[in-house]
């Protein structure tokens, strides 16, 4: 049974994007194993508070990411 953990700052998806995140993942994992696993194929989504996500020893925020988002 796959397991698949999305990590996201806290309020970056509402719960229609969420939905479709797990929808799409379940697809692709179905497109490569089996249809079969459709129905205990799991997906999880995490929020991560401001601060307590970083990259290069530098904490981030959704500010970031939004700002990296538009270029």
């Amino acid at each position: 049974m796959p397991l698949i953990q999305v990590k996201v700052f806290k309020d970056e998806l509402n719960q229609d994007q969420s939905a479709d995140l797990i929808q799409k993942i379940t697809t692709a994992v179905t497109e490569v194993t089996s249809e079969k696993l459709r129905d205990v194929t799991w997906v999880v989504i995490e929020e991560i508070n401001n601060g307590q996500w970083g990259v290069g020893g530098v904490p981030l925020s959704l500010d970031d990411v939004k700002k990296i988002m538009t270029g």
